[in-house]
């Protein structure tokens, strides 16, 4: 992974991380707006593969989830919805998710959101040796090993995941 990075101020996500014990590496990059996965790993020298995203959607009844998916790829929401099982999920609008995690969109992370939401994660990613995630704040990845995510997060492995040839759905 990249050069040395500079230090960034605690973040509820990397508050949630140490008070856990859980260990990290830090990543900053120059936030590039739309720029999304493909920026972050582009400046950082790491496969977009295992740069996670983390979005926030809602099931048919307006709940909150969250979801943990490789960089490269999109969620098949049918899919998605068959597995956890409910009738229909999709992404929240931007306000939403803010509303919901606490994180402004594009700095989202899984770690230390303001409401708690179930998660579910690729079951590929946990598969993976290291991955790259948001550490609560735009321009801002950590590293760390998936495995720890099921424990940490109570997040469920789901296959859900659509190459991304064709970007555009659920992004």
């Amino acid at each position: 992974m990249a050069k040395k990075q500079a230090h960034v101020s605690e973040t509820p996500a990397t508050q949630f991380l140490r008070e856990r014990q859980v260990t990290f590496t830090e990543h900053v990059y120059d936030y590039v707006e739309h720029g999304g996965t493909a920026e972050s790993s582009r400046q950082l020298g790491v496969p977009e593969h295992e740069v996670v995203k983390t979005l926030v959607m809602q099931d048919e009844r307006a709940q909150a989830l969250i979801v943990l998916m490789h960089g490269d790829c999109q969620v098949s929401l049918k899919e998605l919805a068959r597995q956890i099982p409910c009738k229909k999920v999709e992404p929240c609008k931007p306000e939403v998710a803010q509303r919901h995690s606490g994180y402004l969109v594009g700095g989202t992370s899984p770690f230390g959101t303001r409401k708690p939401m179930p998660v579910f994660v690729e079951a590929s990613i946990l598969a993976l040796p290291r991955i790259c995630i948001n550490g609560g704040r735009r321009g801002y990845l950590v590293g760390l090993d998936p495995k720890v995510l099921p424990a940490l997060l109570g997040a469920r492995a789901v296959e859900c995941a659509i190459r991304s040839e064709a970007r555009g759905s659920a992004e």
